[in-house]
């Protein structure tokens, strides 16, 4: 099978798939990835632990802080204590909540996320309703704006001192 095909049908189980915990798999929040495909992890209980990541999962499907999986346990781990079995993505934890499955320590940390990420979503303001010669004027202030980037601003003063100098 080829890398594209099997990232493909990876992809298609994780987020088509409604996973329901069995009796010995647990639900856990990521808390941070020390490397090597382990991801440090609490329970609802707040037991901390590390976790791999099976072989089928890696490059196909990242984790990042704050998400949620269902992992099985290991038996013979002393530090690595699971194994991650599924990934769940915001429409598989509404459904865990609405069946009543979902962990009570997590729902509010799973409403928060939800709701940093509807407040980290930049609204597009409206088009100005202006005529054309407003348009063509320099004024960027309606452009979009790299929070990733430096902000640079350069006052006319100081390009005043350049060009006398």
């Amino acid at each position: 099978m080829s890398q594209a095909t099997k990232r493909k049908h990876v992809v298609k189980e994780v987020l088509g798939e409604h996973m329901v915990p069995s009796d010995q798999q647990q639900i856990v929040r990521v808390l941070r990835t020390p490397g090597n495909n382990l991801h440090e992890v609490e329970t609802a209980q707040g037991q901390r632990f590390l976790v791999s990541m099976p072989s089928k999962y890696r490059k196909n499907i990242w984790i990042k802080r704050g998400d949620f999986l269902i992992v099985d346990p290991i038996e013979e781990g002393e530090k690595v204590k699971a194994e991650i079995s599924f990934v769940l993505c915001k429409d598989h934890v509404r459904s865990l909540q609405k069946e009543g499955l979902w962990p009570e320590a997590f729902s509010e940390v799973a409403e928060k996320h939800n709701n940093r990420n509807r407040q980290a979503q930049p609204e597009l303001p409206a088009e100005p309703q202006s005529s054309v010669e407003e348009s063509s004027s320099e004024d960027d202030s309606d452009l979009f704006v790299n929070t990733n980037r430096r902000q640079y601003h350069e006052s006319e003063e100081e390009s005043e001192e350049e060009e006398t100098a």
